[in-house]
């Protein structure tokens, strides 16, 4: 690739048959039979998962049965403040009942017991369980929400980012780009054309991407798009060299991961620099890792100045490279955030080093 310039609800006569037949182990000796450890694994699993979904669903409810299974309880509830509550089992309607008037602390009645489980969240279990296995249930419900809770946390904090990100297109380089463009209309309208068409795709990818995810090659062809409408701004004081290897184009990356770090290198170093400059875009393949270069050989800075730019501290820097570093982090750990190898007068390169395979990461 290259640029220009090269509930179901449950009666009681069904509980039986509901509850989850975990397979007995049978020892010599006529020791008594006992859960495989693997398959109650494998349920505590799918109980997180299901507590996971929306209250009142299914799968809420489904979670709730296995884990009435592994507790020994005949009915389960989870009532949460201002969400329907989550219920398997007969009594749904005494022991949400008894979830109202538990206030934060444990309460038995009548064979159900109430247990907080986080800060508002009341888990209710009716039948034979012990306190012992009760407290334990209820610490790993309030471990499985608070997860939950940390986890949605993210996802906001990262849509942000990307909400951030795409409210920082400059508005100099799209009143540029759109002057550019006017200015050809008459001279040369094929040239217009070609550029308002440009910017069009530059305005879609960064605007109008809904998915968390998008190929590598797509990142590419936003980048190109920019390119070539810089160049109708900059003219001959930026030059471009854009370089990919084929079997990288289909990695998925998180979306505007790689425009912004262009964008800033066509900023900040061949727009300080009165002859312009050169900014050299490469991704490659480097056995499971794919390496993302954008070098220009602008000004460039101190390596302190560097940090402080990827902390945020910089006066007067942009919070772009910011929230792709931290984008990058959320994604694939601590280790795959952005590398900035610069020193004054010798330009700057930004490195990004993602896994070509990750779980999670799909398109």
């Amino acid at each position: 690739m290259s640029a220009e310039g090269d509930h179901e609800r449950v009666t009681p006569a069904a509980r039986t048959s509901l509850r989850p037949r975990l397979s007995a182990r049978r020892f010599r000796g006529g020791a008594a039979p006992g859960p495989d450890p693997t398959e109650v694994l494998e349920t505590g699993v799918a109980v997180a998962a299901g507590l996971r979904e929306p209250a009142g669903s299914a799968a809420a409810t489904e979670a709730l049965r296995r884990l009435a299974g592994l507790c020994g309880a005949e009915a389960a509830g989870l009532v949460r403040p201002g969400l329907p509550d989550s219920w398997w089992g007969p009594g749904r309607a005494d022991g949400v009942a008894l979830a109202g008037r538990a206030r934060g602390r444990r309460l038995t009645e009548a064979g159900r017991t109430a247990l907080p489980v986080g800060d508002g969240p009341v888990l209710v279990l009716a039948g034979g369980v012990g306190s012992a296995a009760a407290r334990r249930t209820a610490a790993f419900v309030a471990d499985t929400l608070e997860r939950a809770r940390l986890t949605e946390g993210e996802a906001e904090a990262e849509a942000a980012r990307l909400r951030a990100l795409r409210a920082q297109i400059s508005p100099h380089f799209v009143y540029n780009a759109l002057t550019t463009i006017a200015s050809f209309v008459r001279s040369d309208p094929a040239r217009a054309r070609d550029l308002l068409e440009t910017f069009a795709e530059f305005i879609r990818h960064s605007l109008a991407a809904r998915g968390d995810y998008v190929p590598l090659a797509g990142e590419f062809r936003s980048v190109e798009a920019y390119l070539t409408l810089a160049r109708a701004v900059l003219g001959e004081r930026l030059r471009v060299q854009v370089r990919v290897a084929p079997e990288v184009l289909p990695v998925p990356v998180p979306v505007l991961a790689l425009q912004p770090l262009v964008e800033n290198a066509v900023q900040h170093g061949v727009e300080r620099s009165p002859d312009g400059g050169l900014v050299q875009v490469s991704g490659e393949a480097e056995g499971d890792v794919c390496v993302i270069t954008v070098d220009d050989d602008g000004p460039g800075m101190s390596p302190e100045h560097a940090r402080a730019v990827l902390a945020g501290t910089a006066e007067g820097a942009g919070l772009a490279l910011v929230n792709v570093d931290r984008r990058l982090r959320a994604v694939y750990g601590p280790d795959h955030g952005l590398v900035i190898e610069t020193a004054p007068g010798a330009g700057t390169r930004i490195v990004l080093r993602i896994p070509r395979f990750q779980p999670g990461v799909v398109i």
